[in-house]
């Protein structure tokens, strides 16, 4: 679970802590930066741990919310011959997780990280601590302002100080991660086989967009947890207002209308397009027209799927390998001293 669905989800939980892996040496399960939400009631969004840890912050949710104080907890698993983890550890390296209540200031940051997101831009969030940790500031910027501000100055923007308790973590007074929103998947048609690709979407870590002119078909019951835009393709081409980092699905299996909407595609940018049918069907479809940016047809990976389960997750497998190989591309060209996290965000390192 990415950030962008914590912050959505804070905003509905009234009484939440945000715990985040702030630091990670040797083999873990997940990345430094990685973050989760426990809440009073014992439920809990994403993970930090295959489920070992999970339990253990969980019990320390009253305290924190209660005190409204900011947390560390050390979890060191890295002696050969400490089996107090269980069997399903998963992982034999050093975690340092923050807890923070999610309370005035946080959720506010929070709130404003999701309103970015929902507009499809990265943001970084530092946190600064004072210098016995036990107070924190909250700044966010849009990515693109922090990464110009980050080549001027030439460093990263991490402060040390002489820790105490915390000093043998050798944590920065100041961290700053950076997220990136969830790519939005944006599929024109809303018929049947539209439904489980939309399901295995959300599942993977895309924000699903159906998009159909047929109101009966593009509905909540059919699409749970879906956006839904109504309308013919000139009608809903400025709802969508198409970014580059979309992936657009054509399935309505509608020729007239499918070309009217990949003509007004023509001058746009985008990450994917994937089209359903035959290369025969795809050709005429494509006829007289420019060529397309990053173009998928027939689409999905070829493993020989039946029906439309096993050809929506050849989609979603496409999909994937298409957003890793983005990810990676975007990774090289933000090196810099930060590492890439695993929920789809990028944290500083030390």
């Amino acid at each position: 679970m990415e950030m962008h669905d914590l912050c959505a989800i804070a905003g509905r939980e009234p009484r939440c802590v945000l715990a985040t892996a702030v630091k990670v040496e040797g083999h873990a399960y997940r990345k430094q930066g990685v973050s989760m939400l426990l809440t009073e009631e014992g439920a809990m969004y994403g993970s930090i741990s295959p489920g070992c840890l999970e339990s253990d912050l969980l019990a320390r949710v009253d305290r924190v919310l209660h005190t409204q104080q900011l947390e560390f907890v050390e979890y060191d698993m890295r002696p050969e011959d400490d089996l107090s983890w269980g069997e399903t550890i998963g992982c034999g390296g050093l975690i340092i997780v923050l807890l923070e209540p999610v309370c005035v200031e946080l959720r506010s940051i929070m709130s404003h990280m999701h309103a970015y997101f929902q507009c499809g831009s990265a943001v970084v969030l530092t946190r600064s601590f004072n210098d016995q940790y036990t107070e924190i500031h909250y700044v966010i910027q849009l990515a693109e302002e922090a990464d110009a501000v980050a080549s001027n100055s030439g460093e990263n923007d991490l402060q040390r100080h002489e820790l105490t308790e915390a000093e043998r973590w050798d944590l920065p007074l100041q961290i700053s991660a950076r997220y990136e929103p969830k790519p939005r998947l944006i599929i024109i048609g809303a018929g049947n086989d539209v439904i489980p690709v939309a399901r295995l979407g959300i599942s993977v870590g895309f924000r699903v967009v159906v998009a159909d002119w047929r109101e009966t078909l593009c509905t909540a019951e059919r699409f749970p947890g879906v956006e839904l835009v109504r309308g013919f393709p000139s009608e809903i081409m400025p709802v969508l207002n198409i970014q580059s980092v979309d992936y657009i699905v054509l399935m309505s299996h509608q020729f007239p209308r499918e070309r009217e909407f990949l003509e007004l595609l023509e001058d746009r940018n985008y990450a994917y397009l994937g089209i359903m049918g035959s290369r025969t069907r795809t050709a005429r479809l494509l006829n007289d027209l420019p060529p397309l940016k990053n173009l998928h047809s027939p689409i999905g990976l070829t493993i020989g799927a039946d029906g439309p389960e096993e050809i929506a997750i050849s989609i979603a497998a496409e999909l994937i390998a298409c957003k890793s190989a983005a990810v990676a591309a975007e990774r090289r060209n933000l090196q810099r001293g930060i590492a890439h996290a695993t929920d789809g965000h990028l944290a500083s390192g030390r």
